[in-house]
């Protein structure tokens, strides 16, 4: 069991999250707000307790042997960006440059910017081809390292994506984790009226998969099931029920918050929530 301190570490690191997230896209005027606010608690574990990955980058002397994450649904760039910073992989001021022309925070997550990116996302349905390709790689090597893929649940929609699930459990790639953010609304509106995928949990399985569906907001949870998957015997995915636009009731599941900026009012009644 996570102790009291370490909890309460984990919900001031997410609400810190949440805050540079809403005043990144406020910023910039521009941005996916509603996708990125529903992953703060997860990346928050993820980057606090659960992956190897140091904030030195290629610096350290463990970079080989670094986890791999990968976040397939590129346009939450400001999720990813926002736990970079509060761990200590680059200067929280660069968040105010967020969308900006010459910006290394791009819309989408672009290698070779930062530390802390492995791969350039952004067109959904990659990530998890890429991963699995990462998965296998490191096999090959005999390298220890994790891969974490965190996908949308919308991104699930994709054939290409499913394709990569086959090859996982074809190869035997034990070694990678698939998280879906299944908040259950996409740009379109509910997932289940553009394109229905329940039950997911039992198609994941009969792909060859070990499944746990999970809160994605609650910490608890998300590190047992993590420290589960790490030593699954097979490729292991995660349904995370999430709340798109958490934090902010007003953002709350509401498809429509899924790739708008807020104005001044709302502005300051987020972070006032916040």
């Amino acid at each position: 069991m996570l102790d009291d301190k370490t909890l309460n570490n984990l919900k001031d690191f997410a609400k810190r999250v949440r805050r540079d997230i809403v005043t990144a896209v406020y910023l910039a005027k521009s941005g996916h707000i509603g996708g990125a606010l529903s992953g703060a608690d997860i990346l928050t574990v993820l980057y606090n307790l659960s992956l190897n990955i140091p904030a030195e980058w290629d610096k350290s002397d463990d970079y080989e042997n670094r986890d791999r994450f990968i976040l397939s649904k590129g346009h939450a760039s400001a999720l990813l960006y926002s736990v970079l910073a509060e761990r200590g992989f680059f200067d929280k001021e660069l968040l105010k440059t967020f969308r900006k022309a010459g910006s290394k925070l791009q819309g989408h997550p672009s290698r070779g910017y930062l530390p802390g990116i492995e791969v350039s996302t952004g067109s959904l349905g990659q990530g998890l081809g890429m991963g699995v390709g990462m998965a296998l790689g490191l096999k090959l090597n005999n390298n220890p390292a994790k891969v974490v893929v965190y996908l949308g649940d919308g991104e699930l929609q994709e054939g290409a994506v499913w394709e990569a699930f086959m090859q996982a459990a074809h190869r035997k790639l034990d070694n990678i984790i698939a998280i879906i953010d299944r908040n259950g609304l996409q740009i379109d509106g509910e997932t289940e009226k553009v394109t229905a995928l329940n039950p997911l949990d039992e198609k994941l399985k009969s792909f060859g998969w070990n499944v746990e569906i999970i809160d994605g907001h609650d910490f608890q949870q998300i590190f047992d099931t993590l420290e589960k998957a790490k030593n699954s015997s097979k490729p292991f995915a995660i349904i995370a029920n999430t709340i798109k636009g958490k934090g902010v009731s007003f953002m709350e599941n509401q498809a429509g918050w899924h790739g708008k900026a807020p104005n001044d009012e709302e502005y300051n009644a987020a972070i006032k929530e916040l």
